[in-house]
């Protein structure tokens, strides 16, 4: 969720020396592009991977467990944190290079950490659970008393708040579970923000040099709804059958500051997808400071331009606390390390699970078919409109990989079918020029390549399961129960999605 910051009350004064730190934090940004003070400035980037993943805790039970801090007690890892409500907790995987077998290792050691973690987790009597949205999770889950102890939660639920001036309200009409079924609609409010927490998402960060950001970006997002269609796994909230990848909706509207009023006059959200291809990174920390005000204005004494004067490299506190409060879909992220700064991409859109090689798969995917897209003789983004990459997003999100989807010369066509002709042959030449070994391209594109073919994701199988379950005569409930402790299972288990029966 982002820096730390301790409770307290903002000013006027403090909002007006926020926004002064961040436009000089900006202002900062331009003079070290324009002098190449980035690490890999002229250079191409180093291939690291560096990976977030959410999870969720349950009982035995399988509902939801308010219990990460003794949970992240008995696990006692650093690279475990809290994240927003307290039935979640993040592991944070450090960068590492995306070359040879270490993307094989990679995956050997995050089943490693997660099981660990889930034997530890269970001498507490709870289990840890990768999936994209908790399918037992209620409305009274959302209740304040469940945010996480750290001071910067409630602070922001309450900045949020405070900038919209009442209720939050989540609003979504589902996908039929079948044929036979009519469409399923969430309609609630909520005086938290912790439906956001609902939505335990990989987050997949990639450093690149300044000149390549926006490359990376705009293909980052022309392929945010291939993304989702093939790795959907959020279907049920608060009893609801809902989208393929529920998590999208929820997110924007869960942490919408704006009442309706502001929506109507056009006020960008603060979770955006952007309005525009960009041409330098620029671009987005200038957006970022134009259109949106601060939510936590906590400064610094210290002048990001004076330290640029004196030699030093800024560490721009306040324009990264600003950026991490603006919840791009891909996000630039600046960073300072041993002295060095550097630029990401971080890749924001994709659920966590079912399993560790589906993440993995979910990944390669990612890395592969940017890298073969910035590589391409002609950039894609100049070949298709903006507007059909967010389209693309809003289908694929609904209707997994029932939704189709414009693409530059082949017109509508389905995410599976768009995967198989085009997007794998690229992946695969955009991991070879990372230097991924031929026996992890194999494992990883062939798991997309899977769902593809039997056109099974995550969520397609929690839909069939929960199908099948009310059909044998269980409650919504029970099935949603019994679908879970099946879905921990299974993921335990390891084998990927595609090959889960029900």
């Amino acid at each position: 969720m982002g820096a730390e910051v301790s409770r307290q009350k903002f000013s006027g004064s403090d909002r007006v020396r926020f926004r002064s730190q961040v436009s000089r934090g900006t202002e900062a940004i331009a003079r070290m592009l324009a002098d190449g003070l980035f690490t890999d400035h002229g250079q191409a980037p180093e291939p690291l991977l560096g990976m977030e993943v959410e999870l969720n805790l349950t009982g035995s039970d399988s509902e939801p467990a308010m219990a990460n801090s003794t949970v992240l007690d008995a696990i006692a890892d650093p690279d475990f944190q809290t994240e927003l409500g307290q039935f979640n907790v993040e592991i944070n995987v450090s960068p590492r290079p995306f070359v040879g077998g270490d993307t094989v290792s990679l995956e050997q050691m995050l089943r490693s950490s997660l099981n660990r973690a889930e034997s530890r987790a269970a001498s507490t009597g709870n289990h840890l659970v990768m999936i994209g949205m908790l399918p037992t999770l209620r409305r009274e889950h959302f209740a304040h008393q469940w945010i996480s102890a750290n001071p910067r939660y409630s602070l922001l639920n309450e900045q949020i708040f405070a900038a919209r001036g009442e209720d939050l309200e989540i609003d979504i009409a589902g996908v039929p579970l079948s044929s036979r079924t009519a469409p399923e609609r969430l309609a609630t409010t909520t005086d938290s923000i912790l439906p956001e927490a609902a939505c335990t998402s990989l987050q997949l960060h990639l450093r690149v040099a300044p000149e390549d950001f926006a490359a990376h970006w705009n293909a980052a997002q022309a392929i945010s709804g291939v993304q989702v269609a093939l790795a959907g796994n959020s279907p049920f909230l608060a009893g609801k059958a809902l989208w393929h990848e529920t998590r999208i909706p929820v997110f924007e509207q869960a942490t919408d500051t704006r009442p309706l009023e502001l929506r109507n006059q056009g006020v960008r959200p603060r979770v955006w997808f952007g309005e525009r291809w960009i041409s330098t990174i620029f671009d987005l920390f200038e957006e970022n400071t134009r259109y949106f005000p601060a939510l936590l204005p906590v400064s610094t004494e210290i002048d990001p331009l004076a330290e640029l004067d004196a030699g030093r490299i800024p560490e721009l506190e306040e324009l990264r606390l600003h950026n991490g409060t603006v919840y791009r879909w891909n996000r630039p992220v600046y960073d300072v390390v041993d002295g060095n700064a550097h630029l990401r991409v971080e890749n924001r859109v994709l659920p966590a699970g079912p399993t560790v090689v589906d993440v993995m798969a979910n990944a390669a995917f990612y890395y592969g078919v940017v890298r073969g897209l910035v590589e391409a003789d002609r950039p894609l983004w100049s070949q298709m409109s903006f507007d059909a990459a967010r389209e693309n997003l809003a289908a694929g999100a609904q209707w997994g990989l029932d939704s189709q989807m414009y693409w530059p010369n082949i017109g509508w066509v389905s995410p599976g079918e768009l995967a198989l002709r085009r997007l794998l042959p690229l992946a695969e030449k955009g991991l070879t020029s990372f230097g991924v070994s031929e026996k992890a391209k194999r494992r990883y594109l062939g798991v997309i390549e899977g769902r593809c073919v039997t056109r099974q994701t995550g969520s397609v199988w929690q839909r069939r399961a929960v199908t099948a379950r009310e059909d044998a005569g269980e409650s919504r409930e029970q099935a949603l129960h019994g679908m879970l402790t099946d879905y921990r299972t299974l993921m335990h288990e390891g084998e990927p999605v595609h090959n889960w029966s029900l």
